[in-house]
């Protein structure tokens, strides 16, 4: 069973058991989050398509640590002008694993 979940603006494929990264959860490491809108499920039934979302289900999840990215550099150039810029970011991340997907 798995099923296509939307957190972020960005959509996750996932399965009970699996471990992913996610944009910022704002919930303390241990917690139990319910992700919601739930795009797609496929189980033993068969495939459930959301239109656009189904509105029954939703997906637990156990929040594993809020954590940041490794820093990456941001350069910006224009040549024969001087004009040189260099940042580093570090995005904001939560570790998170499916607890189960729930279809009510």
């Amino acid at each position: 069973m798995y099923a296509i979940v939307e957190t972020g603006g960005k959509q996750y494929r996932i399965e009970p058991g699996s471990v992913l990264e996610v944009e910022t959860l704002h919930a303390d490491p241990g917690a139990i989050v319910e992700l919601r809108p739930v795009r797609f499920i496929s189980g033993d039934e068969g495939p459930i398509f959301g239109q656009p979302v189904i509105e029954q289900a939703h997906v637990k999840v156990k929040v594993l640590r809020n954590a940041r990215t490794r820093s990456i550099t941001v350069f910006k150039k224009k040549r024969r002008k001087n004009y040189r810029r260099t940042r580093g970011h570090r995005q904001q991340f939560t570790q998170i694993r499916v607890e189960e997907i729930v279809t009510t």
